[in-house]
């Protein structure tokens, strides 16, 4: 620690050695490297206003070149010629923009494409999906005895989703009497377990 010489003022002195001058950058510094890693490069959500399958369905050639995110189950994947083509049946999505599994709340079908090679056997018939991509149109195609007019969505982004939904948990009814709780049960022993 350092005195002050008469006639001069004097700064308090807060740092008594040189390691503490260097001791407030530190977590400074491990908490911006720790933040620039909560960054994520795979963006499912569109930015600016949200474009619905609603309004994609009635004028598809009017949405040409905005981004969208739509979710669905797929009906089909096609490798052809060109490109990879997958017919999704329109699903809402959840927050966390995973589709419902309910289907009869579907608004209709759609078309995904992909340029460059994407197996069909990775989306197999009943995979649930969530594309982003961009709008470039529609097409004409026969569905059963009809024509159907399919908005197409060039995909950026493909997230597949697992089917199996975790099970609520109904415990069955044993029988009658007291087991001591809901997680007792008459084949309940206290360890060890001989």
């Amino acid at each position: 620690m350092s005195f002050p010489v008469r006639g001069t003022t004097s700064l308090p002195v807060l740092c008594y050695n040189p390691a503490m001058t260097t001791r407030w950058w530190l977590p400074a510094l491990s908490v911006l490297l720790i933040s620039s890693g909560c960054a994520t490069t795979e963006d499912l959500e569109p930015s600016g206003p949200r474009l619905t399958y609603a309004q994609l369905r009635t004028a598809p050639e009017t949405y040409r070149g905005q981004t969208i995110t739509l979710g669905g189950k797929v009906l089909s994947a096609k490798r052809l010629k060109e490109e990879t083509r997958i017919e999704i049946l329109q699903l809402p999505l959840a927050s966390s923009l995973k589709p419902t599994f309910d289907l009869s709340t579907s608004q209709g079908r759609f078309l995904a494409t992909k340029k460059q090679f994407l197996d069909p056997a990775t989306v197999p018939s009943g995979t649930f999906v969530t594309i982003t991509g961009e709008v470039t149109g529609s097409v004409i195609l026969p569905l059963d005895e009809m024509d159907y007019t399919y908005p197409v969505v060039e995909i950026k982004n493909l997230r597949v989703w697992s089917q199996e939904e975790e099970p609520p948990r109904i415990r069955p009814y044993i029988g009658p009497g007291y087991y001591g709780g809901p997680y007792w049960s008459p084949y309940w022993r206290p360890w060890p377990y001989w």
